[in-house]
């Protein structure tokens, strides 16, 4: 048995110590439409990868910097390389959560040049749960009473794999551009 994962691009991961050199955006952008949402409990598939996406174009619509917009678009990317795990599970596996937030935090550097400050990790937390709110009243017919307030359409159809990867990576150069002119 290996420690490590072997990532789409074909590098060695170690999830228990992962480096930032192992961090590759092509992987996080091939990786994510493939996770579907809800642990597949949905009425059709939605991928982790579209629910960023849309995390991201919600930040833009709010008028949020792009520092925000990027932070949304990755927000869930540690998933690629620890795999989605549900909300009420996840509250049980402190050991995970552990792992996550420190790949989370090491892709926050990596792209945005710095870990997000506690009020930035509020507002894509506060767009994480709208998104979230939305997901369980279309996805898996969840009676979440007054759904919050979002700007953005949401569109439920999944376009295709290669179709999400694209628009995660377009995306994600785009929102670095701007990063980098600010």
């Amino acid at each position: 048995m290996s420690d490590y994962i072997r990532t789409y691009t074909g590098i060695r991961f170690y999830p228990m110590e992962p480096e930032p050199a192992q961090i590759e955006i092509r992987d996080i952008a091939h990786a994510l439409p493939m996770i579907c949402r809800g642990n597949g409990h949905v009425s059709g598939f939605y991928s982790v990868g579209q629910h960023c996406l849309n995390c991201s174009r919600e930040a833009e619509l709010k008028g949020l910097p792009v520092r925000i917009q990027l932070a949304c678009l990755l927000h869930d990317a540690g998933e690629c390389y620890l795999s989605d795990v549900p909300r009420p599970f996840k509250k049980q596996l402190p050991s995970y959560t552990t792992y996550e937030e420190r790949i989370l935090s090491m892709i926050y550097v990596k792209y945005l040049g710095s870990d997000l400050t506690p009020e930035e990790r509020t507002l894509v937390k506060d767009i994480d749960d709208r998104m979230l709110a939305y997901d369980l009243k279309m996805l898996l017919h969840e009676d979440v009473g007054e759904l919050p307030a979002v700007s953005l359409n949401l569109d439920y159809e999944f376009p295709g794999f290669d179709v999400v990867e694209r628009d995660f990576l377009n995306r994600f150069q785009l929102l670095i551009k701007l990063l980098k002119e600010n």
